[in-house]
């Protein structure tokens, strides 16, 4: 195979933000035209304890190869204790991944402020380069990319 039909794996990487810190600081990393990979498909929720396990999983089953939630600051969060319940999911489900052969290295809970936006694009960037050394999600089927198309996953089966 030549090195031109080679093609370079990007992951894709799917990452939870809370409204009010990690979203805005996101923004804020836009605004001050920081680099960061395109990658990245930002959900925005009310709160990071408001992601369930089975967000992070569907995210998996859709595509993803790499998942991050990011929220407040420990002891910032707007509905006071949620970042500290989703820390304790994520790292529930590491233990899972693991346990189903999807390295649990593949999802991470980070912390940050509104003004954070140079410590997004960090972010961004540490989890693109680490799910591009672990390759492709196992559970990615061919040829499925996230959040394409969705008529498969919406048809009922008769």
């Amino acid at each position: 195979m030549s090195a031109e039909s080679e093609t370079v794996f990007e992951p894709q990487i799917v990452a939870f933000c809370c409204h009010y810190c990690a979203f805005a600081a996101a923004d804020l990393a836009g605004s001050m035209r920081l680099q960061y990979p395109p990658n990245i498909k930002i959900i925005k929720i009310p709160c990071t304890g408001r992601v369930d396990a089975i967000h992070i999983l569907k995210a998996f089953e859709y595509g993803a190869d790499g998942v991050f939630v990011a929220g407040c600051l420990e002891g910032n969060c707007h509905y006071v204790e949620g970042n500290i319940f989703a820390k304790k999911r994520v790292n529930h489900l590491k233990k899972v991944l693991d346990e189903v052969g999807i390295d649990g290295n593949r999802l991470e809970m980070y912390n940050m402020s509104a003004a954070m936006g140079q410590r997004f694009a960090e972010v961004a960037t540490e989890m693109t380069e680490r799910i591009r050394q672990l390759g492709p999600s196992p559970a990615r089927r061919r040829g499925d990319g996230v959040l394409t198309d969705t008529s498969e996953r919406n048809a009922v089966e008769v």
